[in-house]
């Protein structure tokens, strides 16, 4: 018994050590210039990344250890490597300037992740959302671009776009944009109805399209959501304002 429970504590460890590995093959991958195959190596970084908090969740072994160990699995599968990935496959034509937009993004990754641990201990975190943009969907930006340069989907792109793109990723990782988070999500009929008619929208696009597209506008559209939401909120927040300052001008 004892020994079983040993082995439930261990598994979602083992799972976020998974990613760490990912993440260190894509950066050797990325510098010797196997692109797809560091890409690729992301994206099963971030499957991992998303199982072991749920696998922790439902062995009921979350521990303060796991949120500390997860954090530096971040940093290097969706901080470091994502950023090595664009300058190998991008960036390294613009010298000085091209590894300073690497390592922004590397940098802004990790004060992200040190702000959300922060904001989770003190119990700051605002419901329901995520401050920043998170750092998975920031790496699977990166990856979508050149999976879809790749494929075909698109042209090759300049490295001034990607080094526009990747230094937008980094701001927005720091930003207090608000990004919706679906952890809490209950597990209803309609809830899982929603879920199985996009999955099955997603496999019906990506059999008559390809992979490579759909996860760039999945990805990128949440990009955008979040950027769009934050307009209505600061619209709706002046909009508020200007109708209280006129009513007290008219009570005045």
């Amino acid at each position: 018994m004892k020994k079983t429970a040993n082995l439930l504590l261990i598994l979602p460890n083992l799972f976020t050590v998974s990613s760490i590995f990912c993440g260190l093959y894509a950066i050797v991958e990325a510098a010797g210039g196997g692109f797809y195959r560091a890409a690729v190596a992301i994206l099963f970084a971030a499957v991992f990344d998303a199982a072991d908090g749920r696998v922790a969740r439902l062995t009921r072994t979350q521990s303060q250890f796991g949120l500390q160990l997860d954090s530096l699995a971040d940093v290097i599968s969706f901080g470091v490597a994502p950023a090595m990935l664009a300058y190998f496959w991008a960036l390294s034509p613009l010298g000085w300037l091209g590894l300073a937009g690497a390592c922004a993004y590397a940098i802004c990754g990790a004060l992200r992740l040190a702000r959300f641990n922060v904001l989770s201990a003190s119990g700051s975190l605002p419901p329901k959302h995520f401050l920043g943009l998170p750092i998975p969907i920031a790496a699977a930006s990166v990856v979508s671009l050149v999976l879809a340069v790749r494929s075909g989907e698109l042209g090759m792109l300049k490295p001034g776009v990607v080094l526009g793109m990747l230094l937008l990723l980094a701001l927005l990782m720091v930003s207090n944009v608000r990004y919706r988070t679906f952890k809490k999500l209950k597990a209803t009929r309609r809830s899982m109805g929603v879920v199985l008619a996009l999955a099955v929208m997603v496999l019906v696009a990506a059999w008559k399209t390809s992979f490579s597209l759909i996860l760039a506008v999945i990805v990128n559209g949440f990009v955008i959501d979040g950027l769009v939401e934050e307009g209505v909120r600061l619209v709706g927040r002046k909009r508020v304002r200007r109708e209280d300052a006129e009513e007290q001008e008219r009570l005045g």
